[in-house]
């Protein structure tokens, strides 16, 4: 145990450190609410008022709390994968300077070592996504808040969830990564992908059936969807509250994917957690086992 405490406290250290790829990390999330405050913001309030039915009338608090619930789970939802990859690019340095090497010659298990690199980018994510939820929330009350405590406790759980299965996704992809330009073309493939495949920067419901079919078998989507149904619940009970049509409701709530259908049959929120949270337990199951078997070799 204390070798591996060692070891993650060492790699946390080396992480803060670089202060490029900190603060890469760091400043991911705040440029992203920045760009989708000043160029989606209008775009999804336009999505909202497009289909109001006549007569309805629906104060602009109201719209404001759904964009800003639904322009804060795009921005968790892609930042609790991205920066994972960015704080566990410590262990593809390490072999790039040959570090690795060397811990290996150290009395080290390689199961410790390879444990250390995902508890050390597990816990700078967090501090990352939970800074980033916090600047969101900020953001929320100056735009339109109908959060409840409950809620909160939610997008907390959501987040940690959600970076559980990140930390885990980058820990099995840059186990293969050796050389520098490795890194950077998984940093930018992963940065500007994962965004469209988890449905943060449009909606999975705004895509063809087809592939609608095939992202829902991704396990980030249900993170999305998560965070979806925590950030905007409040403001949804608002809107139904004002006289808002049921059918109008539930439309709204299905083209911002706050619904989920898994072949035309509705996901439950529980369902979503088992999905997400198993596929964390799978890719750390895998990630053990490349490393046992790499012993070997």
């Amino acid at each position: 145990m204390k070798p591996m405490l060692i070891l993650t406290k060492r790699n946390s250290k080396l992480y803060f450190k670089d202060k490029g790829m900190f603060f890469s990390s760091l400043i991911t999330p705040m440029i992203l609410l920045v760009l989708y405050a000043t160029f989606l913001a209008k775009v999804y309030r336009e999505s909202f008022t497009a289909g109001l039915p006549a007569g309805l009338s629906i104060s602009d608090n109201i719209i404001d709390g759904l964009v800003g619930g639904q322009l804060i789970s795009s921005l968790l939802a892609v930042s609790c994968v991205t920066v994972a990859f960015c704080a566990n690019m410590v262990m593809v340095q390490d072999k790039v300077t040959g570090a690795a090497r060397d811990l290996t010659i150290a009395p080290v298990k390689r199961s410790v070592l390879s444990l250390s690199y995902y508890l050390s980018a597990l816990g700078t994510t967090l501090l990352v996504c939970l800074s980033a939820m916090g600047v969101g929330l900020i953001y929320l009350t100056s735009v339109g808040w109908y959060l409840t405590a409950a809620d909160v406790l939610h997008i907390v759980g959501d987040v940690v969830l959600l970076v559980l299965f990140g930390t885990a996704l980058s820990s099995l992809i840059n186990f293969f990564l050796t050389t520098q330009g490795q890194i950077s073309a998984v940093g930018t493939i992963i940065s500007s992908a994962y965004g469209f495949i988890c449905g943060a920067y449009m909606p999975i419901a705004s895509f063809s059936k087809g592939l609608r079919r095939v992202l829902t078998w991704l396990p980030g989507t249900y993170g999305t969807v998560l965070l979806r149904r925590h950030t905007m619940r409040g403001a949804f009970a608002a809107l139904k509250d004002t006289g808002a049509p049921a059918p109008y409701v539930k439309a709204l709530r299905d083209s911002v994917d706050y619904n989920l259908y898994f072949y035309g049959k509705a996901v439950s929120p529980g369902t979503m957690i088992a999905v997400l949270g198993g596929a964390a337990v799978v890719l750390i199951g895998l990630y053990v086992l490349i490393n046992v078997l790499d012993r070997r070799r």
